[in-house]
């Protein structure tokens, strides 16, 4: 399965939880362009919504694979669509915080290049 086809089969929440993992990344490119009290004030808070959201997305992704097992004989094939299922529940979690990396690092390059004043 590709990631086209993994984003199409996925829900609403899934795919809402994916735009919320980026919006940090945004803000630290923000930031980079123009590192103010203001913008980093702002990342803080973005940052734990892409951090819940992170997390919720996963939760969210494992309790329909807990459903999926309940209605389901534990087979082999149950087994299968179990896994794959937990694992595309792990891609929110992913997602989420390789992007909160990549923003804060981001972050810090923006401190480093922000002015210094007297």
């Amino acid at each position: 399965m590709n990631a086209l086809n993994m984003l199409r089969q996925a829900s609403l929440f899934a795919l809402l939880t994916l735009v919320i993992d980026f919006v940090p990344l945004v803000m630290a490119l923000v930031y980079l362009v123009r590192p103010t009290e203001r913008n980093l004030a702002l990342m803080r808070p973005l940052s734990l919504a892409g951090l819940f959201a992170a997390i919720a997305g996963g939760v969210l992704g494992f309790i329909n694979v807990l459903f999926y097992v309940s209605r389901h004989d534990l087979t082999a094939d149950t087994y299968r669509i179990a896994t794959v299922g937990a694992s595309e529940s792990l891609v929110n979690v992913f997602v989420g915080f390789a992007s909160l990396t990549v923003a804060w690092l981001l972050v810090a390059v923006g401190m480093g290049w922000q002015k210094e004043t007297p």
